[in-house]
């Protein structure tokens, strides 16, 4: 249940109860502290069965009927009579109910529920010696938010802590609530202590020595000397009372002993404390305060989503009840989301900023935020001074630090978002600041709040909150500090790219990668500074270079496209033609293949990197660059060039002894072997590729995973080959393979072959579902060749569904994009389909002029795979025209059937023996039939349910 409502009714029947708690039975029930126990000893018990108990016992042998049950229990919400059953369930089987004779709540059918046990009145938890609190004079619990947002569940830990412990201490940052809670706890806790709640506001002590003094004044105690710890403890000492000690940080020394001897005194005494570190002392249990929840980054938000996070909530409550005329719809969803993101989900920060939506309208609101002119806004005016603006908050919290820790915070402040303590020390650690001093200060602005953890993967790693970021970065440091600085940060991130571009061999699955993808925050903010003004072009050309595999590696194609290319235009004359080079121009000319197509700056780029490798004369760099370059002649139709150089490949990389090399070529020449139409020995080669010794990725030679790649072609052989089960399979495995990995341009290969797949089998709806997450995948990715695509095969899937219209202008339309970029992989397999789009509209000139076109363009290019599917759509093109003599038509089977079983494709080869055995039946040789068609389906051994064997099937049964 939520949280929020077992806080509500936690407290919705205190009044009925007399106070301390009730017994019956064995039991005794704390109704003010929501405890059961038996015998002494707590009984675990859910919350929403205890607040059955609760109001069961509060009328004692009168029937409570269901609804009136449901209504108490779930004020405000609808809920079905079974949930009141389950839990009722659960609150007799803790009771016991039932059993040797034991007898505590009865039903009465059609009329309700009733608590039929004896019940009398006990003491307070722990009362033995029946301590009496008298009125309590002094309380002074400030009033509660009329409505807190996200924080019940903090309440509820709070409060079942501070129960079990006595002394909780709520540590956080400064502005993320701490007061707001430990005043809600409180309230909750209000009647379990009759009222005796004081609450002592330490912000407004400055001097140590006077924080006994303060509490003991509150108390209304004469205070007759220095030190009031004595005399406190010994008015406490058998008093029951929830003592709240507020905003301690500055006066921790001190704070930290007088709650020790509070709490060790009195032993009925509850202390909740606020500070934005712990006060390290025993019995002390520390409580951390994590800001509140806001929507994850990501595209699709909606207004109904903001609306179930906290930290939105409140920024459009508060925005609203500051006069803004603030209505969010899906448009200013993601505008609202992204603002509660930059202030890190700090309650202060996003009531300041909802503060100014009124005057500077959301979007322009948001805009300021990344100028950081957020720390002056001012606040609420009964806040406390140091809540009055985000700067007086952390002015406070910066006031409180020694000297090396305020050195250890600005310069903390270059790391953009979460870095490690490995990177901290490299950066951070100067002539002037030593390793100890540093890790020591860290720890302390961690203890402090100042400094935030996370973990993330198998470490730990550790984040400025952007205010406290933004704040530390308004520190003065003269620019020589400043620079040298940047250089170790830029410098450090170099090295760690470097060693991470050797681990990416062995990673491939989304989570191991988790890591890097938070470090490279870092990586980009030294690229801005080394190629900005005042950078060092040097270290921006290394660190590009080390950056450019990573990069591709994670698929973040642009970004390697950006800095590569200003690299090898910063490269010095002395650099040209070296190592760096080369590396760069690989990069380069890979990820301009991938978005922008064919164009010759890919090629260019690629033939500038190998010409550099070969005059090194390194045979890996040489595979690096000739894989990528197979690639972009077989992206740009140029198969028996993409076939010399898989080849040239395949020869290099028997000379060396790197997997992902062997891999690499493997998966190369397999992949010009299939488009050749040698399907048996694309088949060993493409299986080699997946072979368990070559595990390692491809993405920093290719910019994709080349093993998703070789299953997704392995699928589309093996259905070719006849093996339909196998190839859906295979296609899958491709498509879940590449969604594991969380590697967008991976997915979307995995997805277009897939596709294909399906197609081929007449699983139209799988073929569907690829191809829209093709084109979802690849807009917002920049990978326009993968659109079109998507956007073509939707084409002929609109055509065999009937709208023959616009499958052909979709087919039309791709196809001369397509050859625009220049993308030809798949341009001769969507012209078929355009082809028998034409057919199907009885537009048959235009059908034989666009298949003869495509005849020709097959044997001009060398995508000789495709020839048996052309010669028959030719075929049956010639037969629906009309014509005196089917012998063209005929003739055009007989060379596709002879292509087929020379590639060993039986499944052209079944298509074509259909269409032949059509033309039999239609001169009524039912014979023939079978004769042609009963060999070649009785040498398939799967796949009968796929649409090619089902109409081969139709027409045996019809001549049977």
């Amino acid at each position: 249940m939520p949280v929020r409502e077992a806080v509500q009714k936690g407290l919705a029947t205190v009044a009925d109860h007399p106070k301390g708690g009730i017994s019956f039975g064995p039991f005794t029930l704390f109704v003010g502290e929501r405890l059961l126990t038996k015998e002494g000893v707590p009984v675990k018990l859910g919350a929403r069965a205890l607040d059955i108990l609760v109001t069961l016992t509060s009328a004692p042998n009168e029937v409570q009927s269901k609804e009136d049950l449901m209504s108490r229990v779930w004020p405000g919400v609808t809920v079905e009579e079974g949930s009141l059953r389950f839990h009722l369930a659960s609150l007799r089987k803790a009771l016991g109910d039932g059993k040797d004779g034991a007898r505590f709540i009865a039903t009465l059918p059609g009329r309700g529920y009733c608590f039929v046990a004896s019940v009398s009145q006990a003491g307070s938890r722990g009362d033995d010696d029946k301590i009496a609190t008298p009125s309590f004079l002094h309380a002074n619990i400030p009033s509660r938010l009329g409505r807190m947002l996200g924080r019940d569940e903090d309440v509820l830990k709070v409060s079942v802590s501070l129960t079990a412990s006595r002394f909780v201490t709520i540590v956080g940052p400064g502005g993320v609530g701490k007061t707001t809670v430990a005043v809600a706890v409180a309230h909750h806790l209000m009647s379990a202590f009759a009222g005796s709640v004081l609450f002592v506001d330490l912000g407004m002590v400055t001097d140590p020595k006077l924080a006994p003094t303060a509490v003991a004044s509150m108390l209304g105690l004469s205070v007759q000397s220095d030190d009031a710890i004595p005399s406190l403890a010994a008015y406490l000492r058998d008093k029951r009372i929830l003592l709240i000690l507020d905003t301690c940080e500055h006066l921790i020394e001190a704070v930290a002993p007088l709650a020790a001897s509070i709490v060790d005194a009195g032993r009925h005494v509850h202390l909740i404390a606020t500070s934005r570190e712990a006060l390290r002392v025993e019995g002390e249990h520390v409580y951390r305060l994590g800001a509140l929840a806001y929507p994850p980054n990501g595209r699709g938000l909606t207004a109904a989503t903001v609306q179930k996070f906290p930290a939105t909530q409140l920024f459009m409550e508060r925005a609203v009840a500051s006069g803004a005329p603030l209505i969010v719809s899906d448009f200013e969803a993601p505008i609202v989301a992204d603002i509660c993101r930059k202030l890190d989900g700090v309650a202060l920060a996003i009531e300041l900023a909802a503060r100014r939506v009124e005057s500077y309208g959301l979007q322009q609101m948001a805009a300021l935020l990344d100028e950081r002119l957020t720390l002056l806004w001012q606040g609420s005016r009964s806040a406390p001074p140091r809540h009055k603006t985000l700067h007086a908050a952390l002015d406070w919290s910066y006031g409180l630090l020694s000297e090396s820790e305020r050195v250890v915070l600005r310069r903390l402040a270059v790391f953009i978002g979460y870095f490690t303590l490995d990177a901290a020390l490299e950066v951070v650690t100067s002539t002037t600041l030593d390793r100890t001093a540093v890790f020591e200060a860290i720890d302390n602005l961690v203890a402090k709040s100042m400094v935030a953890t996370h973990p993330l993967g198998a470490m730990v790693r550790y984040r400025l909150l952007d205010t406290t970021r933004a704040y530390a970065l308004d520190i003065d440091i003269d620019d020589a500090q400043a620079t040298d600085l940047a250089v170790r940060h830029a410098t450090y991130y170099r090295r760690w790219l470097e060693q991470t571009g050797i681990e990416w061999t062995t990673l491939s699955a989304g989570s191991e990668r988790t890591p890097h993808f938070a470090a490279l925050n870092n990586v980009r903010a030294a690229l801005e500074w080394s190629f900005g003004e005042g950078g060092d072009l040097a270290v921006a050309v290394g660190l590009a270079t080390a950056a450019a595999p990573v990069f591709l590696a994670m698929s973040l194609l642009p970004e390697c496209h950006r800095w590569s290319e200003r690299a090898i235009a910063s490269l010095s004359p002395q650099t040209r033609g070296g190592h760096q080079e080369m590396k760069l121009q690989a990069a380069l000319g890979v990820s301009l293949m991938f978005m922008r197509g064919g164009r010759d700056a890919a090629r260019e780029a690629l033939e500038r990197g190998l010409a550099i490798a070969e005059s090194n004369g390194d045979t890996l760099d040489q595979i690096r660059l000739l894989g990528p370059l197979h690639m972009f002649h077989r992206r740009t139709g140029k198969f028996a060039s993409a076939l010399e150089y898989a080849k040239r490949c395949s020869a290099a990389a028997a000379t060396v002894s790197d997997p992902a090399a062997k891999a690499l070529a493997h998966t190369n020449l397999g992949l010009a072997l299939h488009v050749d139409g040698r399907l048996v020995e694309a088949r060993s080669e493409l299986e080699a590729s997946l072979a368990d010794e070559f595990q390692q990725t491809t993405t920093i030679y290719l910019g994709f995973e080349g093993r998703i790649l070789a299953t997704a072609v392995l699928a589309r052989n093996l259905w070719l080959q006849g093996y339909a089960v196998q190839a859906t399979e295979c296609a899958h495995q491709a498509v879940e393979g590449a969604r594991d990995m969380d590697h967008s341009l991976s997915l979307a290969i995995a997805l277009v072959w897939a596709a294909t797949v399906y197609l081929w089998t007449g699983d139209l709806q799988s073929a569907e579902i690829d191809l829209d997450q093709v084109i979802a995948l690849s807009e917002p990715h920049s990978m326009t060749p993968y659109v079109f695509v998507g956007r073509g095969f939707r084409g002929e899937l609109a055509i065999r569904r009937g709208n023959t219209k616009a499958g052909i202008d979709s087919l039309q339309s791709s196809i001369q994009k397509l050859h625009t970029l220049p993308y030809e992989l798949v341009t001769t397999e969507l012209s078929l389909s355009l082809a028998k789009g034409f057919s199907v509209s009885h537009r048959f000139d235009e059908g034989l002029r666009t298949i003869n076109e495509t005849i020709k363009l097959i044997e001009a290019n060398g995508d000789f795979l495709y020839m048996p599917e052309a010669l028959r759509t030719k075929g049956d093109i010639l037969l629906s025209m009309a014509r005196d003599s089917d012998e063209d038509a005929e003739t055009c089977f007989a060379q596709s059937l002879e292509w087929s079983r020379r590639q060993g494709a039986l499944s052209w080869e079944l298509r074509t023996t259909i269409d032949l055995a059509k033309l039999a039946a239609s001169r009524g040789q039912s014979k023939e039939v079978r004769t042609l068609l009963l060999p070649v389906f009785e040498r398939f051994t799967e796949g009968f349910d796929t649409a090619d064997l089902k109409a081969a099937e139709r027409l045996l049964s019809a001549r049977a």
